[in-house]
């Protein structure tokens, strides 16, 4: 189950990959700019989550624009999520979750994904600069998307 609104939201330093190389990501790191909209997804080169992470990236400038860095987490290793970015003109950032620790904290790690082993649900959040949780969704199911409106509308709440 999804950590709850009002909770503090774990801390986490994850690894992303691109053209400029490997580098950390940190969550407190990422709150001094302002919220983050943390977006779990199962697997990179997969159907539903190439559509969300297109979608999300081609409207990157209405999250900016409430002043708020998007994050994707997956259990894929850097280098997957690299290829499946560049491949699919995705830029959002993306953090791998290799070791299922994050997905774990925040309550959304799967057990099984069609017999591929443990896995990220289909969650977002959305954490104010304090590093509280102030939208919290785990989707019905991993072909199921975030509520993107709602998303919006938290941000819009906490400018």
């Amino acid at each position: 189950m999804a950590i709850a609104v009002g909770t503090k939201a774990p801390e986490f330093t994850l690894k992303s990959k691109n053209a400029q190389g490997v580098s950390d990501v940190s969550l407190s790191e990422q709150l001094k700019k302002g919220p983050v909209v943390l977006l779990f997804f199962p697997l990179a080169f997969t159907s539903v989550c190439t559509d969300e992470f297109c979608d999300v990236s081609g409207g990157l400038s209405s999250y900016s624009s409430l002043g708020a860095t998007v994050l994707g987490v997956s259990v894929d290793s850097p280098f997957a999520q690299e290829a499946w970015a560049e491949k699919n003109k995705i830029t959002v950032t993306l953090l791998s979750d290799l070791n299922k620790t994050v997905a774990k904290a925040y309550g959304v790690l799967l057990d099984d994904l069609l017999g591929f082993g443990s896995t990220a649900a289909r969650a977002a959040f959305v954490i104010d600069k304090n590093g509280v949780v102030q939208y919290s969704e785990q989707t019905p199911t991993p072909k199921d998307l975030p509520n993107f409106e709602a998303i919006k509308a938290t941000l819009q709440r906490l400018k």
